[in-house]
């Protein structure tokens, strides 16, 4: 498991048992590179990440999906891929919010999934699918981490537990030139917080002079 996860308030039936970089692997979700996910926060006004030194660790919205949402079965399965590869691309921010400072941390380090919120582009007035266009992203983050979405689960029991379920609002009626607009609020051990707080800041992308730190701490 990760560094700090054992420090984490869990009952030792809750823990997870395995590598969630092994699940990342088999599901296929790209985690890019150094180079083209840790940036500077120079000229930007809203980050990807917040870390708070509670734990907590507030991603900001993602959209995808290029069609509006209706109740049809073909544009709700477009909805639901849009979720995913939401929830991909905030899996690739995690991974080098947690790691790109060298303090040991990774995803095995995130303790549970605390809350989503899931916004649906749809101007069906009686649109009432949202819900099943936002399992799509929570079904990735519970593929990844334990849940009854997850597809790792038989009948409803993941065998990697239940860290991947989280408290969710799932809401429609927004316009836009996307399907989805989703954001995640996860938990990690508050040591592993403030050991990136006091090392780098609570933003990532980095503010300029700590951007500078962990590049020429790489070498």
């Amino acid at each position: 498991m990760g560094k700090f996860y054992d420090e984490g308030l869990l009952p030792d039936e809750l823990r997870r048992n395995f590598d969630v970089y092994d699940r990342i692997s088999e599901l296929g979700v790209n985690l890019g590179t150094f180079e083209d996910t840790v940036t500077s926060l120079h000229g930007a006004n809203i980050p990807a990440a917040i870390f708070h030194e509670s734990g907590l660790v507030y991603l900001s919205g993602m959209v995808a999906g290029t069609q509006p949402m209706n109740d049809g079965g073909n544009r709700v399965k477009h909805g639901q891929d849009a979720g995913t590869e939401i929830a991909n691309g905030h899996l690739r921010r995690l991974h080098w919010a947690l790691t790109c400072g060298g303090e040991g941390g990774d995803l095995n380090d995130v303790l549970y999934i605390v809350k989503a919120l899931g916004m649906v582009v749809s101007t069906d007035v009686e649109f009432g699918s949202g819900p099943a266009v936002v399992n799509g992203f929570s079904g990735r983050w519970q593929s990844i981490y334990g849940g009854a979405l997850s597809e790792f689960a038989v009948d409803g029991d993941d065998p990697g537990g239940y860290s991947g379920v989280h408290a969710r609002t799932a809401i429609g009626g927004f316009t836009g030139r996307f399907s989805l607009e989703a954001e995640i609020i996860v938990a990690i051990p508050p040591a592993l917080a403030e050991s990136i707080i006091r090392n780098r800041g609570w933003l990532f992308p980095l503010p300029p002079v700590m951007f500078d730190k962990v590049v020429a701490a790489r070498g």
